[in-house]
């Protein structure tokens, strides 16, 4: 990881640069609380922060990012670049006294609850090979605890895919490390990852930018955080399900209450709650990012209203008996006020999207136009932790749209169109043919209206994949769309298709 081809890359222009100022004017830079949460209670970090799999080949590479440091570079966009510097942040930290976690080997992060005989594995990593190496870090600050337990709180592979890492399919069936997940587990993880997993794949790969070299003008992270471990992935089924909210579990005697919230962040998960530690697990209903409502890797899209209802039983049920809540990524909330705050104004943004976007819908709007009309709110705007570093306005906005009203727009022009590469060669020739078209967009090129370029272009290239000008000028505007984005995913897709283009290759 971290050794993509190094390809030469367009420099941002001046009107990227005038776009990254005015976006750094916009921000809460003085709210630096974040970094401050992120260092709490460190206790030690992997040297070096390189994990390898039985072939010596590296599954997983945080000093690949050692780039990412100091003042911000004029091609990336700060809000990204600030999230970066935090996610980064790798080790085993103290969440409270027998609650650690394991941050910055994967994509997600590893909980370790420690119990009366051994020690409990919430969200195994993607990797074997990672989540193996984060519990021997553990137990190199903590002593040679067995793992008495496993929780994946949810049917993503960033949560269940390292388990036979921690322990062994001999282990659970024989009762020693009971593993529990939330009601239909195992058909939606199955359902995600194996019907429509090679079409994800392809897509997972420009989203969390797998050939882009590390580089400000490269692959800075994906939000929700640095990117995906490539090691062995397994499964094992859980031995009991939790079914039903407030539903209690005794595990190696740690008591745990469980709340189920299918239908949010996957169609299958679940927060849970520790009372002797007074702390909440958010698995990934909370976070610090604004989250998808659909991902652009595909999934099945979800329901923002339900989201947010679910939030607000969260708070009803455990905020005031909550003294720090952590989730499955990014860093932990401390303090009852605080973790109320937060898990309000997630809750708010979800709501919020889905109440606007239908509000529109209702007016006669599509869901593009939509994505345009919509402004978030002061209150949410100067939060950090709503801001679209994963998910973004616009692309969610179109999913709640998709999930209401599905793909068609209405307009009867829409119903019947050519596909696109019957289509682009109608387009070029009504433009006057590829070079007219090209003079167009190098026109809007110039003007900054990058957003045109690609499209236009997109038409040369579907009717002629072999014009090389094309290529050069689409991977030049993907890149200046690329460098201006705050959204970690949409950078990598934009700059994975100009990566793509510059090698003469087309998806």
């Amino acid at each position: 990881m971290g050794n993509a081809v190094e390809l030469s890359s367009a420099d941002p222009t001046g009107h990227t640069e005038d776009r990254l100022k005015r976006a750094a004017q916009s921000l809460p830079l003085s709210d630096t609380t974040d970094f401050d949460d992120a260092d709490r209670d460190f206790i030690a970090e992997p040297k070096p922060g390189v994990v390898t799999n039985a072939n010596g080949k590296a599954v997983w590479d945080n000093d690949s990012y050692s780039y990412i440091q100091g003042t911000c570079p004029n091609s990336v966009h700060p809000g990204l670049w600030r999230q970066a510097q935090l996610m980064i942040k790798q080790g085993l930290y103290e969440v409270v006294p027998g609650i650690y976690q394991i941050r910055g080997l994967d994509l997600s992060n590893m909980t370790l609850i420690e119990g009366d005989t051994g020690v409990i594995v919430i969200d195994p990593l993607i990797s074997t090979e990672t989540a193996a190496a984060g519990l021997e870090l553990y137990r190199q600050q903590r002593g040679n605890r067995p793992v008495t337990g496993v929780i994946h709180t949810h049917s993503h592979v960033d949560h269940f895919g390292g388990v036979m890492g921690v322990t062994t399919t001999e282990d659970v069936e024989a009762g020693r490390v009971p593993i529990l997940a939330p009601a239909g587990f195992v058909e939606h993880a199955v359902a995600e990852n194996v019907f429509a997993g090679i079409a994800m794949g392809r897509r997972a790969a420009y989203m969390y930018g797998a050939a882009l070299p590390r580089s400000a003008q490269g692959q800075v992270s994906a939000g929700l955080g640095m990117t995906t471990s490539t090691g062995t992935v397994t499964l094992i089924p859980p031995t009991k399900d939790i079914t039903e909210t407030r539903q209690e579990e005794v595990l190696d005697g740690v008591r745990i209450i469980f709340q189920m919230t299918p239908g949010t962040e996957a169609p299958s998960e679940m927060n849970f709650y520790f009372p002797d530690h007074r702390a909440l697990c958010m698995a990934e209903n909370a976070t610090h990012t604004l989250h998808n409502i659909l991902t652009l890797r595909g999934a099945l899209v979800r329901d923002a209203h339900v989201w947010s209802q679910y939030l607000t039983e969260t708070i009803t049920l455990f905020g005031d008996k909550t003294d720090v809540a952590f989730a499955s990524h990014h860093w932990p909330t401390w303090g009852t006020e605080q973790v109320t705050s937060w898990l309000s104004l997630q809750r708010d943004t979800y709501g919020y999207l889905h109440d606007q976007t239908l509000r529109l819908l209702n007016q006669g709007y599509t869901g593009i136009e939509i994505a345009e009309m919509i402004q978030m709110p002061p209150a949410l705007e100067k939060t950090w932790h709503t801001h679209g570093y994963y998910g973004s306005v616009s692309h969610d906005v179109k999913a709640i749209y998709q999930r209401y009203m599905g793909w068609f727009d209405g307009n009867p022009a829409h119903l019947w169109e050519h596909p696109p590469v019957e289509s682009a060669v109608r387009h070029v020739a009504a433009m006057g043919g590829a070079d007219s078209a090209l003079r167009t967009a190098r026109e809007a090129y110039d003007a900054g209206d990058y957003r045109w370029v690609v499209q236009l272009v997109n038409y040369v290239i579907f009717a002629d994949p072999a014009n090389a000008d094309a290529k050069a000028l689409q991977a030049n505007a993907f890149e200046q769309l690329g460098y201006g984005s705050e959204n970690g995913t949409w950078r990598n897709f934009y700059l994975m298709a100009a990566y793509d283009c510059r090698r003469w290759r087309w998806w």
